[in-house]
C-alpha cells in the first residue's frame, strides 16, 4: 500500500524524539529516533508517557504502529537517566511517574497498537513493544528486560505482562537471570504475537495496522478494553514492582551495575541483603 499524504495534526508538533508518518490514512506510525540506538533519554521517556493520550484523542487515527529508526528498536535507558535516578530523588520520582504512565497509557489507549521490533528491544521501548495489542519482532530481534543485570528489580512492564504472555516459569527464567530471548523463541513461548524475517517486518506491521484501522472500530476498541482488564487486574503487582525498582536506585547494587556497563565488564554485586 502506498503511503498516504495525511497532514500531521498539532497534537504531534511538540515531540522531538518521536517521528510520525502515515502509511495508511487512518494509521499513525510512531518512530523512536534519537541517533543513539534509540536509547531512552529524558525526552524520549517523557514522550513515550504522553504519546498514547494524544493517539487516543486523535479522531483521525484508528490504529498506531510503534517502531524504532534504523536497525534498532530501542537499546534501553541511557546512562545519564540511570545516573540521575541514582543521585537525584526528584528525578527518580519523576521517572517513577512517567514509567507508570507509559504502562497504563498504552493499556488504556482505546486505539489498537502494533509494535514492529528489530535489532534490540530493551527498556521503555520494550514496554511499548510488548504491551502493544499485536507485537511483531524479527526472528533475530534480541529482547532483554535488563533490570536485574543493572541491579534493580524488574519494574516497568515485566510483572504486569510477562507471566500472562509466556507463563510464570518462563517469566521467572528470563527476568531473574536477565536472559535475552530472540524473536523466534519469543513467538514460540507466546511473548510476542508474530516473528517474521527482517525484510517483512515493516510491511507486516502496516498490513495488520491497516486491517485494524479499516475494521469495526467500536467492536475492536471495546474488545481491546475488555481484554486489557487482565492487565488492569495486575495493576497492584505492577505498582509494587515499579516501586521496588525505584527503591533499588537508592541502593548499592545499581551503582555496581552501572559501573560494570560503563566499564564493559561483568558486575561484582555486593553480598546478598538479609531482606
Amino acid at each position: 500500500m502506498s503511503e498516504a499524504k495525511v497532514p500531521m495534526t498539532d497534537l504531534y508538533a511538540r515531540y522531538t524524539r518521536l517521528k510520525f508518518d502515515r502509511p495508511h490514512p487512518k494509521v499513525l506510525r510512531i518512530t523512536m529516533e534519537n541517533g543513539r540506538m534509540n536509547t531512552t533519554d529524558e525526552a524520549l521517556h517523557r514522550e513515550l508517557a504522553e504519546i498514547w493520550r494524544d493517539v487516543d484523542r486523535d479522531a483521525s487515527v484508528n490504529a498506531a504502529i510503534i517502531t524504532g529508526a534504523g536497525r534498532i528498536f530501542s537499546a534501553g535507558g541511557d546512562f545519564a537517566i540511570i545516573r540521575q535516578n541514582i543521585e537525584d530523588f526528584e528525578a527518580r520520582a519523576r521517572q517513577w511517574k512517567e514509567a507508570r504512565d507509559i504502562v497504563y497509557n498504552v493499556i488504556n489507549c482505546s486505539k489498537p497498537v502494533v509494535s514492529a521490533m528489530r535489532g534490540v528491544a530493551v527498556g521503555a521501548g520494550l514496554v511499548c513493544g510488548l504491551l502493544s495489542d499485536v507485537s511483531i519482532a524479527t526472528k533475530d530481534c534480541r529482547i532483554i528486560d535488563g533490570h536485574t543485570r543493572l541491579g534493580v528489580a524488574a519494574g516497568d512492564h515485566a510483572a504486569i505482562v510477562w507471566p500472562l504472555l509466556c507463563g510464570l516459569a518462563k517469566a521467572k527464567y528470563y527476568l531473574l537471570l536477565c536472559e535475552e530471548v530472540l524473536g523466534d523463541e519469543a513467538e514460540r513461548i507466546g511473548l510476542v504475537s508474530l516473528a517474521v524475517d527482517d525484510a517483512e517486518l515493516d510491511t507486516k506491521a502496516v498490513e495488520i495496522a491497516s486491517r485494524l484501522a479499516e475494521g469495526a472500530q467500536s467492536a475492536i476498541r471495546w474488545t481491546k478494553y475488555a481484554l486489557n482488564n487482565w492487565l488492569r487486574a495486575m495493576g497492584p503487582t505492577f505498582d509494587t514492582s515499579l516501586a521496588l525498582e525505584m527503591l533499588g536506585f537508592s541502593g548499592p547494587e545499581v551503582r555496581e551495575g552501572l559501573a560494570s556497563h560503563l566499564e564493559k565488564r561483568r558486575p561484582a554485586f555486593p553480598p546478598g541483603s538479609p531482606l
